[in-house]
């Protein structure tokens, strides 16, 4: 696997990171919509476009896998007329996180192929099972059969209209949270609450104190706000980051963002307790892919 790292300031892919990468043995391009650690967009329709010229010029078809675990509960509701997904040539698959903003249980994800010859014969296996016969693709073969029923009730239940209606008041609870956020004067926010519900923000100044230092002080208001290195080649930059979801609402976003104010004000009057780590833990892989 080719992997594209992650630069200071840049911290999505497109079609000029491909250009080194690809060659006629290439089996697929990962792009991300909501990524892990930025909640940004890569940018699908032009590495979209730029395979299109390559299959023109040199008969190589690679195909797109989009990893729309975040985005793809929130952008087909929010911005339908951001291009991503199968509307372009070479999506031949995507993958979606149910649990994240499908309004079901944890635990739950799904995969999707553009067309069933896009999945390999050899992948699914016949089963005689239960008195019929069928197709499966499974990682898992016995599983509780709950979450699938809780996420149809959901597709019954609110249709797209109501799932419209859930992730517009999720986008406003997000902006209001990032643009208090940004009237502190503390904070550069690297994210977009025009695109997806995820607040990322890195201190204007740490030399006093550290978004470690807020991450630890808000934990006595309740709040586990998560605080990260970004990855190698870009680990100097140092971030907070808020998924404000279904059931974040907008009294608990006015909540954390004035227990935030007050933690400012705190670590402002008192003496430094400690620097950010120079180095992070490794944790899962999880980046752009282009194999």
């Amino acid at each position: 696997m080719r992997v594209v790292p992650l630069q200071p300031g840049k911290y999505t892919i497109g079609p000029q990171d491909l250009e080194s990468r690809i060659d006629e043995n290439t089996i697929a391009v990962g792009a991300i919509v909501g990524t892990t650690f930025t909640g940004q967009m890569d940018d699908v329709q032009g590495i979209n476009d730029y395979l299109l010229k390559i299959k023109k010029e040199k008969g190589w078809d690679i195909p797109i896998h989009v990893d729309a675990a975040s985005g793809g509960f929130i952008l087909p509701f929010t911005k339908p007329d951001f291009v991503w997904d199968f509307r372009l040539e070479q999506v031949r698959s995507i993958n979606v996180s149910n649990h994240k903003f499908g309004l079901v249980y944890a635990g739950m994800g799904s995969l999707i192929f553009r067309d069933q010859s896009d999945l390999p014969e050899e992948l699914p296996f016949e089963i005689n099972y239960l008195g019929g016969s069928m197709n499966n693709y499974s990682l898992n073969f016995s599983k509780s059969s709950a979450i699938l029923v809780a996420q149809y009730f959901q597709f019954l239940r609110l249709g797209k209209n109501g799932y419209q209606k859930i992730m517009e008041k999720v986008m406003a609870n997000a902006h209001y949270l990032e643009q208090g956020l940004l009237e502190t004067g503390s904070f550069r926010i690297l994210t977009d609450t025009k695109s997806l519900p995820v607040v990322v923000m890195e201190l204007q100044d740490d030399s006093k104190f550290t978004v470690y230092d807020i991450s630890d002080n808000l934990r006595k208001f309740g709040w586990i706000v998560p605080a990260y290195s970004l990855p190698p080649q870009a680990q100097d930059t140092h971030v907070l980051r808020m998924v404000v979801k279904e059931n974040f609402s907008r009294d608990l976003a006015e909540k954390l963002f004035g227990d935030i104010q007050i933690t400012l004000k705190e670590l402002e009057s008192a003496p430094p307790r400690r620097q950010a780590p120079k180095e992070t833990p490794p944790g899962p892989l999880k980046g752009h892919g282009i194999c």
